[in-house]
């Protein structure tokens, strides 16, 4: 499938990758936007306890080592057509 559908995907809570990648079991996600209150570090140590924080909706995701990251796509990613869904029994849940 295209970017734009595999964006529409995630929006909708699938998890996506691409047959291109080489990382095996890499995959990407869309984390919706959230509010919190700061409690902990890091950022306690960057904002008063209880600043309330807002972070905006991104994409994450989750490397072949399992280490989950923000992500961006490169023009590789956004023009490819390899997108596919990943099986909800590789999903890790």
């Amino acid at each position: 499938m295209h970017f734009g559908t595999a964006v529409e995907l995630m929006k909708l809570g699938q998890l996506l990758t691409r047959d291109g990648w080489n990382g095996k079991g890499m995959y990407v996600f869309f984390v919706p936007g959230s509010e919190f209150k700061v409690n902990r570090p890091p950022l306690l140590g960057i904002y008063p306890e209880g600043t309330a924080i807002t972070y905006r909706p991104h994409i994450d995701i989750c490397h072949a080592d399992g280490q989950v990251g923000t992500w961006s796509p490169s023009i590789g990613d956004v023009l490819a057509d390899d997108w596919t869904l990943v099986p909800a029994k590789a999903e890790g849940k």
